[in-house]
């Protein structure tokens, strides 16, 4: 299966998705020539607790060109718009997050499969770009057009039916169904940037100083006072919440210092204490 879609094609490689082909493909070349470190970095939930790494290295370990390909195929495509969109920290913390809920999964329901492989943490690449784009046309052999989230849909569907009724085709299914539920869980509950900044303009509306023509001035006092010197300083700190966000839509997320990145997080803090 091939991909391609307008708003994937928008986007140059990302430093995170550069990095992680880079790393399957150098992965795959040293197991190719070292075919003996395969079971200490394949993910065998019966031995876990004897290799504790393997829910991460798993995820660099393929079970040859094609199954390499496919999955680097699907991050090439639908991760660089999400790495730009949220930076690339919070990026690789998400893929990787997936990537380990797809071994949780096989460890609760497949206790005795061995596990390879980036499709756990791809597919949930796919779901968060399906959640952000879901409308975006994604171009089956590069002929048929299907939204994002049919997609998605329909390869979560698949996963699913292939696991409860014991395919035996070789391929990983509960990780494939871990990716996708860890990534949905995270993505509603975890509170990733974009869902923060989501809040934060839904906060400052009602903020925002109202002027009442007629209105009569109260007598000066201490707390009067303080009150507005509180409101000038929440204007100010609202002002520049504008102007982060509209260099967020400008430039997207990567481009903020880390001194914006801070002011969302504490105007994000507020939100969720008031």
């Amino acid at each position: 299966m091939a991909f391609r879609g307008s708003i994937s094609f928008g986007y140059g490689l990302t430093p995170w998705v550069k990095r992680l082909l880079i790393a399957n493909g150098a992965a795959h070349l040293l197991l190719w020539l070292a075919p003996v470190l395969k079971p200490y970095l394949a993910f065998r939930p019966a031995s876990v607790l004897l290799h504790p790494w393997t829910p991460i290295t798993y995820m660099f370990v393929h079970g040859g060109f094609f199954h390499l390909f496919f999955n680097m195929i699907g991050l090439f495509f639908f991760g660089p718009p999400l790495e730009e969109r949220w930076g690339s920290r919070e990026f690789l913390k998400y893929y990787l997050i997936c990537g380990i809920g797809g071994a949780a999964f096989s460890f609760l329901f497949g206790m005795h499969h061995t596990v390879i492989g980036a499709s756990a943490a791809v597919f949930g690449v796919m779901l968060a770009f399906a959640m952000n784009w879901p409308n975006a046309p994604i171009y089956i052999w590069g002929i048929l057009p299907i939204p994002a989230k049919w997609l998605v849909g329909i390869l979560a569907v698949m996963s699913l039916l292939s696991a409860t009724g014991g395919a035996r085709d070789g391929i990983a299914h509960f990780a494939h169904l871990g990716g996708f539920a860890t990534g949905f869980l995270y993505l509603r509950l975890g509170d990733p940037i974009r869902y923060r900044l989501d809040r934060v303009r839904r906060l400052w509306p009602k903020s925002r100083l109202k002027v009442v023509p007629g209105a009569s001035k109260p007598a000066p006092s201490a707390t009067g006072t303080a009150t507005r010197a509180r409101r000038r300083d929440e204007a100010r700190l609202l002002d520049d919440v504008d102007r982060v966000l509209d260099k967020i839509s400008a430039s997207g997320l990567s481009s903020l210092t880390a001194e914006e990145r801070r002011l969302l997080d504490e105007v994000s803090r507020r939100y969720r204490q008031n």
